[in-house]
C-alpha cells in the first residue's frame, strides 16, 4: 500500500523524510499540512497525531511522527540492506548520537533563530543566538573532520537530517551576516556540496523546500 505523508516542504524534518523516501524509492501519497493556516490543529489531524507535528506518516494503518523515528522505521522495513542505519551496535550508536544532537541542538537552535523574525518580534537574530550559531557550526565541522559523512564513511539517515537543517540555517546565516559564510567551515561546505551531488532527488526532496523557506524569510526581512 502507498504511504501517506503529511508534510510542508519548508520544514527541515519533512525534507529529511523526503530524502529518505527518495533514497528508498518509495511511492507516497503526499498530503500538505499548511502550518501558517494552522491546519495541523484541525481535529482530524490531531486525532491522527495528538502532537500535531509534521512530518507524519501512515503506513498501512500504522501512524508515526518525528522525522528521526520515521526514517529509522522506513529503512528498517523497506531498505534492501542496513547501510543507511547499520545493525552494528557501535555504528548505530554514532548515528543515534548525531541524530540527538541535530534534533535537540542544531534544529532547535534554527527554530529559535527563525521564530523572532517570523513573528515580527525582531529584524535580526538575537545576539546570544548568533554566538551560539558559530559554536554549533564549529562542533558539526569537527564531526566531519576525517569523515565523508556526518557519522563516518557512509551515507546514513543522520545525513538526511543534517543536510535538511544545515541547508536552511546556512541561508539564514548568510542573510543575517552572522559570519562570513559556511565557507568559514570547510568541512561543512564540502559536505553540503557532497550531499547535493550524491543524494537522490536532492532538488525536489530538499532544495525546493529550502527555496520556499528563503522566499518567506526574505519577505519578512524586507517588510516594513
Amino acid at each position: 500500500m502507498t504511504i501517506d505523508s503529511y508534510y510542508m516542504d519548508i520544514s527541515p524534518p519533512v525534507r529529511a523524510v523526503n530524502l529518505c523516501l527518495a533514497a528508498l524509492n518509495l511511492e507516497v501519497n503526499r498530503k500538505e499540512i499548511n502550518l501558517f493556516n494552522r491546519e495541523n490543529l484541525e481535529p482530524a489531524f490531531i486525532q491522527l497525531n495528538p502532537q500535531h507535528t509534521i512530518p507524519t506518516i501512515v503506513d498501512d494503518g500504522f501512524v508515526l511522527w518525528d522525522s528521526h523515528a520515521i526514517n529509522a522505521y522506513l529503512v528498517s522495513k523497506y531498505a534492501k540492506d542496513d547501510s543507511l542505519y547499520p545493525k552494528d551496535i557501535q555504528k548505530r550508536a554514532i548515528i543515534d548520537q548525531r541524530l540527538h544532537f541535530e534534533g535537540s541542538v542544531l534544529f532547535t537552535h534554527g527554530v529559535r533563530c527563525f521564530l523572532p523574525l517570523f513573528f515580527g518580534l525582531s529584524k535580526t537574530i538575537p545576539e546570544d543566538q548568533r554566538s551560539q550559531t558559530d559554536q554549533y557550526y564549529e562542533m558539526v565541522d569537527k564531526f566531519l573532520e576525517g569523515n565523508t559523512w556526518i557519522a563516518g564513511d557512509q551515507l546514513t539517515i543522520a545525513d538526511f537530517s543534517y543536510i535538511s537543517t544545515l541547508s536552511g540555517l546556512s541561508v539564514l546565516i548568510y542573510l543575517q551576516q552572522i559570519f562570513t559564510g559556511v565557507e568559514k567551515y570547510r568541512n561543512i561546505s564540502t559536505y553540503m556540496d557532497r550531499c547535493k551531488e550524491i543524494m537522490k532527488d536532492y532538488d525536489t526532496a530538499n532544495q525546493q523546500g529550502v527555496d520556499k523557506y528563503v522566499g518567506i524569510l526574505k519577505n519578512i526581512l524586507q517588510s516594513e
